[in-house]
């Protein structure tokens, strides 16, 4: 397989019917890496939002199960599309999630900037250090997964298009990027998460290699400096190679897909295990529009 001929079959693809199988690819198969760091950057944007951070830092899920928390909602991201958002098992996957946020009242715009998060971040994210930029079919699938999302939680009036949510995402950031304590304790127990996966030398160098990465808005939200310019050239430089080495490599063949691999469940996990432990007791409820007879 030649290094662009899933990008070949995916600008003759249709959106609109094809947004699983293109999502798959993009993920699975051309970005698994990037898209991954898009989803990381993601979390830490949710973290701006006080009204958002305060919510997470009562919880202490991040504080005391940091890793797990992290595998959980990679995991039930991945339950949700392994076979299909309409399949059986990823209509599961919705309706465990969907018991898990029922314990909280989250407010609409607080749900609709975190799935904004999820599919602006890994996008941009992808065309600033991805081995090439997302074609229009990409970020076209991308959009219309969050929409599928918003469709699955109940959430109203998500955008259908990469450019909406991009200006919902920018507006709701302009009106509700705050520093708070909670803010700050969050991001930090997420970064020592991330730095936990690195020797434990290299954590103080890989913490601040994250921080030059982030946005001036953003930093100062979460209660961090601003990187010196140097580091800031320094990091962005460096993935910036790092894209240039992945374009000469070869396609990842169909058969090694780029899958995570949770730390929290060597031995593998079921639905039920995904979330807070109290979660499995809380009912099941029906999807939205879920013929229930």
């Amino acid at each position: 397989m030649g290094r662009y001929t899933r990008l070949r079959e995916i600008r003759r693809m249709d959106p609109a019917r094809d947004f699983e199988q293109i999502f798959r690819w993009l993920t699975q198969y051309e970005f698994p890496w990037d898209y991954a760091q898009g989803v990381s950057v993601a979390f830490l944007r949710d973290y701006g939002v006080p009204r958002i951070s305060q919510l997470l830092d009562r919880t202490q899920e991040f504080e005391r199960n940091g890793q797990k928390r992290h595998d959980d909602t990679v995991l039930l991201g991945y339950e949700m599309a392994a076979d299909g958002f309409d399949s059986a098992r990823g209509r599961a996957a919705a309706r465990h999630l969907n018991r898990i946020h029922g314990k909280y009242r989250i407010p609409d715009d607080d749900f609709r900037y975190v799935l904004a998060t999820t599919v602006v971040g890994p996008g941009r994210w992808i065309d600033r250090y991805g081995w090439r930029p997302l074609c229009a079919n990409e970020k076209a699938a991308l959009a219309l997964v969050g929409h599928k999302l918003a469709e699955l939680m109940g959430i109203p009036d998500a955008p259908r298009t990469m450019a909406g949510y991009e200006k919902l995402l920018d507006d709701y950031e302009a009106a509700m990027f705050a520093y708070d304590p909670a803010n700050h304790r969050v991001a930090n127990a997420t970064f020592r998460v991330m730095a936990s996966w690195y020797p434990a030398a290299l954590r103080p160098a890989v913490a601040r290699f994250s921080l030059a990465l982030l946005d001036e808005p953003l930093l100062r939200a979460l209660g961090f400096p601003v990187q010196p310019p140097w580091l800031r050239t320094l990091a962005h430089r460096a993935l910036r190679a790092r894209a240039t080495v992945v374009r000469l490599l070869p396609a990842r063949p169909d058969s090694r897909p780029g899958l995570s691999r949770p730390r929290s469940y060597p031995f593998g996990y079921t639905l039920d295990d995904l979330g807070p432990a109290w979660a499995q007791h809380r009912p099941l409820r029906p999807l939205p529009r879920e013929d229930t007879r």
